[in-house]
């Protein structure tokens, strides 16, 4: 009889590629899947009886700012106990590495951790210290251009030299050929809204030659949208790459309702581009506190102040009455500053969640003393949620926008599916059960529903708890596969 580590049976498999849900054995071994079938005669030193749970790939967060969080608190909890096996790092422009600092930390890379966190001068430095950690998730990452831009300009409030971007480059370059997924952008934020156009695109241009992707936060998110879609989509060209708009939505009361002309204009560019996008299942953002998004009419709660710290949990309008200030001079007495900006209307955030070439991504602050609750909650949040309860989308659908579609995007070889050959990373799950906690009030919470996690064939989570195993490590940039 032939042997495996770990026998799951009578499981419903949901294979990530939106195919409906099979009930099989799976079998594990040297943290690969060796088997799927109806029935496995198979020896194993650990067998699950799945009593008909859903097994599915290991989930995918694509959009988080755990960068040195992985390193400094490897166990992962937060994703860990949401299912989510791999975590892809350096999103928005800023990124652990490559990074030299020779001031201050500029905002919003203060979002990834202390100044001292920042030691990894060379990606594959970065890489080594992930692997050295050995942290429960797997770990992707994107090269921050705002990274770049840190490491080789006097100041940020401008557009980069052509000497500059040369030098910028060859740090890209030679991040890719240590696996780098790609370049990111944040041209939101003020240490990189001066750079201009052409300067983003000379720095996609090494991409195509790699088969990396390029994401952004768009340039705008408000009522410039439709301007912000179009110099990301030059910038793809330029560089002929992909493009992966992160955490799309229709932010501002003024910009409620766009929704359907957004992904309407994205679908029409996708059928002679490749143009993807990611979204969190909330109607809420966070990052640091920006006075260009001071709007009286959106309530803004306050995360953490470094002058300030007795506000975090307070709204910017509780604090502004208390001061006897508009919420504009409270804003700026509290900086720097972390916000969550209920900005996003419900519908438009539906909208885009259902749309079938939108992958889910967290954007948790995992540094945040009272996080936006996504960084507990994204993952179950979608299934239970807005898949079992409200119906936007089907089981195999929300599995497939969380797995296969964000491994083909990113070019994550050989996970993502479950499939024969491929990497043992499974997330063991109760539809029927299966729900977030985490609230805006109460944001540390694990979420119900989540039976047992493996990571590289290693049982890593289990509903007492993490068990202490840490199989993850670093995942270096493989081919993408995209299917519009």
């Amino acid at each position: 009889m032939q042997s495996c580590d770990t026998l799951i049976r009578k499981a419903a498999v949901m294979d990530g590629g939106g195919a409906p849900a099979e009930w099989m054995d799976v079998g594990i071994a040297d943290g690969r899947i060796v088997a799927i079938a109806p029935s496995l005669a198979l020896h194993a030193d650990s067998v699950v009886e799945a009593d008909g749970l859903t097994l599915a790939p290991g989930f995918i967060d694509v959009h988080t700012h755990d960068d040195l969080y992985v390193i400094r608190r490897p166990e992962m909890l937060p994703k860990l106990s949401q299912g989510v096996t791999t975590v892809i790092v350096g999103n928005c422009g800023i990124s652990a590495s490559p990074a030299t600092l020779g001031g201050a930390l500029p905002d919003p890379m203060n979002l990834l951790g202390e100044r001292e966190g920042f030691r990894y001068g060379t990606f594959a430095e970065y890489a080594d210290a992930v692997n050295g950690a050995r942290p429960a998730v797997n770990v992707a990452a994107l090269v921050g251009h705002t990274a770049l831009r840190n490491n080789h300009m006097d100041r940020l409030d401008r557009a980069a030299t052509d000497n500059e971007i040369e030098k910028m480059q060859a740090q890209l370059r030679e991040s890719l050929e240590g696996g780098a997924l790609g370049l990111s952008s944040g041209l939101a934020y003020l240490s990189a809204n001066a750079a201009t156009t052409e300067e983003v695109a000379a720095m996609a241009r090494p991409l195509g030659e790699y088969g990396a992707v390029y994401t952004t936060h768009m340039r705008s998110e408000t009522e410039a949208i439709r301007e912000a879609m179009e110099e990301s989509f030059a910038i793809g060209r330029a560089g002929r790459a992909p493009v992966i708009v992160s955490h799309l939505k229709c932010a501002g009361v003024a910009n409620w309702g766009r929704s359907g002309e957004v992904l309407g204009a994205l679908d029409e560019a996708r059928v002679s581009q490749q143009i993807g996008f990611d979204c969190y299942p909330y109607a809420a953002g966070s990052s640091t506190l920006d006075l260009r998004q001071v709007d009286e009419r959106v309530r803004i709660a306050i995360t953490w102040s470094t002058p300030h710290s007795e506000m975090a949990g307070k709204t910017l309008a509780e604090i502004a009455q208390e001061w006897g200030v508009t919420q504009l001079e409270a804003a700026k007495r509290l900086q720097p500053a972390g916000a969550i900006y209920h900005s996003i209307d419900e519908a438009d955030m539906r909208r885009i969640l259902a749309h079938p070439a939108t992958m889910i991504g967290s954007d948790g602050l995992p540094n945040d003393p009272r996080p936006h609750p996504r960084l507990w909650g994204t993952f179950p949040r979608v299934l239970g949620r807005y898949c079992r309860d409200e119906k936007l989308m089907t089981l195999p659908e929300a599995v497939r926008k969380m797995t296969g579609l964000s491994a083909q995007r990113f070019g994550l070889a050989q996970r993502g599916l479950i499939r024969e050959g491929f990497h043992a990373d499974l997330v063991l799950f109760d539809a029927k059960r299966v729900m977030d906690t985490a609230t805006f009030s109460e944001p540390v919470a694990t979420a119900k529903g989540i039976s047992r996690v493996w990571v590289n064939g290693e049982l890593a989570y289990t509903e007492a708890g993490a068990t202490g195993s840490r199989a993850g490590r670093f995942v270096a940039r493989g081919k993408t596969d995209w299917v519009q």
